[in-house]
């Protein structure tokens, strides 16, 4: 059986049927939790975090992983599931915003995200 990793903060339950169809296309869907990861953590810290992920995802033998979160981490683990010879991609969307200014002068901003495709790293 063919499988799609969704290794984002976004689980799958929750996606469009527009998502959960485009990556139904690689597999079926399984969700790896994107770690919680520490401002304060140093680069090292997050190589070996990544790496100990990219173990627990090729368990799944997958034939392509959703990697979208903290950007050190998502560069590392893209990187290491190429050079396993994973296919990594991104979801691309249209964000919709709506601003109001409110009576104290602040803004309340509301966005909507609409999914359009995955992309290829």
């Amino acid at each position: 059986m063919k499988i799609f990793v969704n290794h984002t903060n976004h689980p799958s339950e929750r996606w469009s049927a527009e998502q959960i169809t485009a990556a139904k296309i690689y597999g079926e869907i399984v969700d790896v939790p994107f770690p919680a990861i520490s401002a304060d953590a140093v680069a090292e810290e997050v190589r070996e975090l990544a790496q100990v992920n990219l173990e627990k995802i090729l368990t799944f033998k997958p034939a392509a992983v959703l990697c979208q979160g903290e950007f050190n981490y998502t560069f590392a683990m893209v990187e290491l599931l190429k050079n396993s010879g994973v296919i990594v991609v991104a979801a691309t969307s249209e964000r919709i915003a709506h601003a109001e200014i409110l009576p104290d002068g602040s803004t309340r901003q509301i966005s909507t995200f609409r999914f359009v495709q995955f992309r290829e790293y």
